[in-house]
């Protein structure tokens, strides 16, 4: 199975999200699972590819060319795809991917987690989209949803759409659950 990850690639973040990062990884290669992720080796990115790939996982990396100099680019993992764009690397995450988790980030890791749960809603795919937040980073995201659905912007079977998990373990078994 190939893992998808969205996470931060700031350096300016708390160690513990690094660290949970790491952790995926980590349990990502005990499954004899792969991860693709943004391909980049600083943070949060950085964690969960080295962390994988010291348990004999294989990672691809899809990083856009503009951004393979500022996140520097990993370049140690199996596989790594350098792109023209945000557009090409979201498609190929897509592609490459059974199953999507989204750990804290920002703008970027928003992004992509609101374009794939969309194209969940829609039907454009069937793959898991989780959300994995054992410390609550997401609440205020959770709650604003569920105001969006409450006030009927959401059609009630988008909110089905999300797998909120707390535990890494609880986050992988959602990508066969909802697979």
């Amino acid at each position: 199975m190939h893992i998808a990850v969205y996470c931060s690639a700031s350096e300016n973040i708390a160690p513990e999200h690094i660290e949970l990062a790491g952790e995926l990884g980590a349990a990502i290669a005990r499954r004899q699972w792969s991860l693709v992720w943004g391909g980049g080796q600083i943070s949060m990115m950085g964690a969960v590819s080295k962390a994988c790939r010291e348990l004999g996982g294989e990672t691809i990396g899809v990083i856009p060319q503009r951004l393979a100099e500022y996140e520097f680019a990993d370049h140690q993992a199996t596989e790594l795809h350098v792109v023209d764009d945000m557009r090409v690397r979201k498609a190929l995450l897509d592609q490459f991917s059974d199953a999507f988790i989204t750990l804290p980030g920002g703008a970027g890791t928003m992004e992509e987690f609101f374009e794939i749960w969309v194209g969940r809603s829609l039907g454009f795919h069937e793959k898991p989209v989780i959300i994995l937040d054992p410390t609550g980073f997401y609440t205020p995201l959770r709650d604003f949803i569920e105001h969006l659905a409450n006030q009927r912007f959401l059609k009630p079977h988008q909110l089905d759409h999300i797998v909120w998990t707390t535990t890494i373990e609880e986050s992988l078994d959602a990508c066969i659950r909802n697979s």
